[in-house]
């Protein structure tokens, strides 16, 4: 039997890193991952409960009222309008979709980020794909691929990319008729600029042809044990995708989509927890800056891309050593080289650990 041959599960090579950080005499302040650290909004965990007993499948397609809250929640967070909900599906997760979709499109090439969270490259290796890693559309030539990664704002840069940037990138692609997926599990955690969703009239001008959009509840709503995401626009390829997940049997479970119901339909928490965020960011940016880090973009998301010129690696244990667990640029791509992504997703006390330890 022959697997795909697929690159190293990123956290596994930081093992040794991350028992150095262990050694700390008080305790390892882990920054390298986006876990949600926050409880799950009890509003969330009463929906889930109301669906507990039903013995029966759920469907594919998801039920029609979280179809429609998710739809609502676009339009009301995120100033989408007029989604037809048939093309809303929810998915077990976001990373789920991500790393199968070049697989359910039937795709043979793929263009990644430069910088990039490392399921692109795992979908694109799973589904016999070739990928290319770029940012720019004139690097492509007359390249016609079958899809297109966008992310915005990044994991892990938390870099924005502008309506006119996502503008270009879908007149591109409709010429070459490439889909494109954006990838927007971090759409609500804007911090210096809004980012605006690839949906959004301003960059499709209403037509969703040839467009998907990824979404997520894990980060905004603290539902990474829960696997709750969706997947958006282009009502012809959703369709598509739905009657593949139904021979797949790809299902997000009942309960879980009565949760994903209540937290789309909730706006309460979502500031909640993005307050939160923005306390965590507040008191660990200045702390990294005055240690010598340069932070670039990270005008969005959960993490700040920081450097200090080096190798990522020996920032890495520059800063294990501090009982401070990070995660290396490297893991997203070369041109990551000399940075790391440190998360915000730490309970406030270790982040005011890690900003002690900094000083």
């Amino acid at each position: 039997m022959s697997f795909p041959e697929l690159p190293d599960f990123p956290w596994d090579v930081l093992a040794d890193h991350a028992a150095r950080a262990r050694t700390h005499p008080d305790g390892v302040v882990d920054l390298s991952m986006g876990t949600p650290v926050d409880p799950v909004p009890p509003l969330i965990q009463a929906a889930l409960t109301t669906a507990a007993e039903l013995p029966g499948y759920p469907t594919t397609h998801g039920l029609p009222e979280l179809r429609a809250a998710a739809v609502a929640a676009l339009e009301r967070r995120h100033g989408v309008p007029g989604l037809d909900q048939d093309a809303v599906l929810p998915t077990i997760g976001s990373k789920e979709l991500v790393a199968w979709l070049p697989t359910l499109l039937g795709v043979k090439s793929v263009v990644i980020p430069e910088v990039a969270y490392p399921t692109y490259e795992v979908g694109a290796r799973l589904a016999g794909a070739s990928s290319v890693r770029t940012d720019g559309l004139t690097a492509l030539g007359p390249a016609a691929p079958g899809l297109i990664w966008l992310n915005s704002p990044s994991n892990p840069t938390g870099r924005v990319l502008p309506v006119e940037h996502l503008r270009k990138v879908i007149a591109w692609a409709r010429e070459r008729g490439t889909i494109v997926a954006s990838d927007e599990c971090y759409l609500a955690l804007g911090w210096e600029t809004e980012p605006v969703s690839v949906l959004h009239p301003s960059v499709s001008d209403g037509d969703l042809t040839g467009i998907l959009a990824v979404h997520s509840l894990s980060k905004t709503s603290s539902l990474a044990g829960y696997r709750a995401g969706f997947v958006t626009g282009d009502p012809a390829l959703v369709r598509g995708l739905l009657e593949v997940r139904k021979h797949a049997g790809l299902i997000v479970p009942r309960p879980v989509q009565a949760a994903m119901t209540a937290a789309l339909s909730d706006d309460e928490h979502i500031a909640t927890q993005r307050s939160r965020f923005a306390a965590r960011r507040a008191h660990l940016r200045p702390a990294l800056e005055s240690a010598g880090f340069r932070i670039d973009h990270s005008e969005a998301g959960l993490y700040l891309w920081a450097t200090r010129d080096e190798p990522a690696w020996t920032t890495t244990e520059w800063l294990a050593t501090r009982g401070i667990l990070v995660a290396p640029g490297t893991f997203y791509g070369p041109a990551g080289s000399h940075h790391v992504r440190i998360a915000l997703t730490a309970p406030d006390d270790h982040i005011a650990s890690a900003v002690t330890r900094l000083q």
